[in-house]
């Protein structure tokens, strides 16, 4: 790999941090504050963590001259979202013993921990690994985990679709030991050579990278939004290969039109054995191109875009030493999840439940957490996080089943089925308060935005019309805001830009209708909206469509002219 001049503080901090060890370990043992120095702090993202504080505390704390009320988010590398019901026992105490009695399912299919204070991380994340888990390449400038369409009764493919996600994610892992000496207390052998990372390198990549694999007709995992998306074209039950999308990005800053999300494209296809090759090529391009001096340039989506596709697949090809073959035909009907119980060809139960925004935690409501240990106690399958926020316990037998529902009923669980069809099909990041780059509520949020919408669906005999609502606190795209056929991305504390006319397969953005509305402003422009489409859509007319055929938006700009376009 040719070694380059590179710019921006984080690079050399990559560069002199000795493969990810800088001084955490130093760090982590400093009792005067719950924080870490902040070049320590950048470091534990490689290692699957994140420094935060609480926000609803910071003022007061400041006037008592105290320091901020500092915790981690831990997320575990969860291939494909697939854990054992064992699996989900001990994650489930270490949330209840350190992460304030709450699990949380991400779009990117893992789970987070909030809340986890310094003196707990690393008996957090050793507890992690005991599971048979773990956290490294969670997050960091590196690929990070790999989500897979995740509805096995749909296809008997999804067990081959998800070894290849835990081949990928596997292939793709940093080499260093660091992540074990600090967690795991391995020994570093005194005299042994010194360390490589043969594929990331001294700088590892320039920002994150995201992969994906779909599988037709499902866009359950928005692979448009990945870094590299690999879509799986089939004979049946023969998987004959993949479509290869790449340059995909929600992620952008308000007021800066350089900065904008991306839809990735499709650039060939390759037969399975040969997966792993271009996966590895493809994040070697973006390694030794990608802009090192600008974080905020640094995605593969900005490489593409200043040199090009035809630059980009003329170069992978000559990395490869063969040349990608043509696309093959193929078409999504949508992106999100399948509620209730489906029963498979070989005889076995799989239920969905809904999780508004993922969070599993006990309240008067409903004791999410409690319920589902005790199910993760008497289930012999699996679990399954949905990139949708959602759960499926896979693999119940006939004998199974009226025990589960039991307990569904004894911790009133809510039945999916009976949700609107916004509620079904709406995301939330976390955001305040725990995020340092929230500007806007968004999880805490969502319930009171969905008990004034859907009363308006509801009256104009929408109620159980699937429509996408994604909202997010910040522009950085957690929860895909920009493929929400109605997008929220939070502005300033109570304030929202709205974005109209999403694809509903996932295929299109959507565009800015108005920027900086309050809630009330929200129902009070898309009340006439939500009655305009009931009377005059056509035919299976889905919302974005239909917000961009009545004029309320134009079809949103690719790349750059994105942020230029209403």
């Amino acid at each position: 790999m040719e070694e380059r001049i590179y710019f921006s503080e984080d690079e050399d901090l990559k560069a002199r941090s000795r493969y990810l060890r800088g001084t955490i370990e130093e760090s982590l043992a400093d009792p005067a504050t719950g924080a870490v120095s902040p070049e320590d702090a950048k470091l534990l993202k490689f290692h699957g963590t994140y420094l935060q504080d609480d926000r609803d505390l910071r003022n007061e704390r400041q006037r008592q001259k105290l320091e901020p009320a500092y915790g981690f988010m831990v997320r575990v590398r969860m291939p494909g979202g697939v854990c054992t019901p064992g699996q989900w026992l001990q994650l489930d105490e270490l949330a209840r013993r350190y992460g304030q009695g709450s699990l949380r399912i991400t779009t990117r299919q893992t789970f987070q921990f909030h809340g986890v204070v310094k003196r707990h991380l690393k008996a957090t994340i050793a507890g992690i690994n005991h599971a048979l888990l773990n956290t490294i390449a969670a997050c960091g400038d590196v690929n990070r985990n790999v989500v897979c369409h995740n509805n096995p009764y749909l296809s008997p493919l999804h067990g081959e679709l998800y070894d290849w996600s835990r081949r990928l994610s596997t292939h793709l892992l940093p080499k260093t030991r660091a992540y074990h000496e600090i967690w795991l207390d391995e020994e570093r052998v005194a005299g042994t050579p010194a360390e490589e990372e043969p594929l990331y390198g001294r700088h590892y990549l320039p920002r994150k990278f995201k992969i994906g694999i779909a599988l037709l007709p499902h866009n359950d995992i928005d692979v448009y939004a990945q870094d590299l998306g690999f879509i799986a074209i089939a004979d049946r039950d023969t998987l004959l290969g993949f479509n290869i999308a790449v340059g995909g990005g929600m992620g952008m800053s308000h007021n800066e039109p350089s900065t904008y999300p991306r839809l990735g494209e499709v650039i060939g296809f390759c037969r399975p054995d040969r997966l792993l090759d271009v996966a590895e090529k493809v994040l070697g391009v973006q390694r030794d191109f990608g802009d090192r001096s600008n974080r905020k340039h640094a995605r593969l989506k900005y490489t593409l875009d200043d040199r090009g596709t035809d630059w980009f697949k003329a170069e992978l090809e000559t990395r490869l030493g063969w040349a990608l073959e043509a696309a093959r035909p193929f078409r999504f009907e949508s992106t999100g999840d399948r509620f209730g119980w489906i029963r498979d060809g070989r005889g076995h139960w799989h239920l969905t439940l809904g999780i508004l925004s993922g969070r599993l935690r006990d309240t008067p409501e409903t004791s999410w957490l409690t319920g589902l240990r005790e199910i993760a106690a008497i289930h012999e399958g699996d679990f399954r996080l949905t990139a949708n926020q959602n759960l499926i316990i896979a693999r119940i037998s006939d004998a199974a089943r009226p025990k589960i529902d039991a307990l569904l009923d004894r911790y009133r669980i809510p039945d999916a089925e009976r949700w609107s069809g916004l509620r079904r099909n709406a995301l939330s990041c976390v955001a305040l308060p725990t995020c340092g780059l929230a500007m806007a509520e968004s999880e805490r949020w969502l319930p009171t935005l969905l008990a004034r919408l859907e009363p308006l669906f509801k009256n104009a005999g929408l109620e159980k019309d699937a429509i996408t609502l994604r909202v997010t606190g910040c522009p950085n795209g957690c929860a895909r805001p920009h493929l929400g056929e109605i997008g929220l991305v939070g502005k300033s504390l109570g304030r929202y830009n709205l974005y109209l006319g999403a694809g509903f397969d996932g295929s299109r953005l959507n565009a800015l209708y108005r920027e900086g509305l309050s809630e009330d402003e929200i129902v009070e422009v898309l009340s006439p909206m939500i009655a305009h489409y009931a009377r005059e859509r056509r035919t299976a007319e889905s919302f974005g469509d239909f917000v961009i055929r009545a004029g309320y938006v134009s079809e949103a700009g690719r790349g750059r002219e994105f942020q230029q376009r209403r």
